[in-house]
């Protein structure tokens, strides 16, 4: 049963990670281009990125992983590297919600740089990493 649950935890988190991948570099579009066709069909695109894949992947990531944690609690309770992990996790949500901001704010026409898009692209791979390398190594 635990493989299964792992199974869909890393289904999950890899197409939540897919879109937060794709929406900021969206969203770098977005800030660049002049055309408001192209504004607008961005927009389009955020949403339904948003709404029908990184929302049901980021449920199915956080459900079935608490359905690890609570299955094995005891494993994990002493270890320090799933509380990190789940310090990135955090961060990971943090991110995710941010994007949701940012989505609606260039939806009703908000003007910024693409450099902070550029920016906030990175740190969800610097995260994975971080989440990868804790769930491998289990270094604590």
């Amino acid at each position: 049963m635990i493989l299964w649950l792992k199974a869909f935890h890393i289904i999950g988190f890899t197409a939540w990670f897919a879109g937060i991948f794709y929406i900021w570099r969206l969203f770098v579009y977005h800030a660049e281009t002049t055309s408001e066709d192209v504004r607008n069909q961005l927009a389009i695109m955020e949403y339904k990125l948003y709404k029908y894949i990184m929302r049901p992947a980021m449920v199915v990531t956080l459900f079935f992983g608490f359905a690890l944690l609570y299955l094995q609690w005891e494993a994990f309770f002493r270890s320090a590297w799933i509380w990190l992990k789940l310090c990135l996790v955090a961060l990971v949500l943090a991110n995710h919600f941010m994007a949701e901001s940012y989505r609606k704010k260039l939806a009703r026409g908000m003007a910024y740089k693409s450099r902070i898009f550029r920016i906030l692209n990175e740190m969800p791979t610097v995260l994975l990493i971080g989440i990868v390398l804790l769930v491998v190594l289990k270094p604590f």
